[in-house]
């Protein structure tokens, strides 16, 4: 059998790989249930909490809040093909 996804309208925000980016997320969107982490000149590493436990959020990935409340990052790539955005929201 076949299924279509049934149309949710969803919030979701981009992280750009950057530390302020990352901690604007995390107090704003995450109510500060995120770990972000920079040691010395190495990248941010940027975890956050999902259904399944600490999910690593890389660069230009989307977070993504479901249905329920819950959190998960999203690939781009993946992103694109199955969400468009929302009429009138620019």
């Amino acid at each position: 059998m076949k299924f279509r996804k049934k149309p949710v309208v969803i919030d979701a925000w981009q992280w750009d790989g950057t530390w302020d980016n990352a901690v604007a997320i995390t107090r704003n969107v995450l109510n500060g249930e995120a770990a972000v982490i920079q040691v010395g000149e190495s990248p941010v590493r940027f975890t956050i909490p999902t259904l399944e436990g600490e999910h690593i959020v890389s660069p230009h990935d989307w977070i993504i809040k479901g249905v329920k409340g819950e959190f998960y990052p999203c690939k781009p790539d993946i992103f694109d093909m199955t969400y468009e955005l929302e009429p009138n929201q620019w």
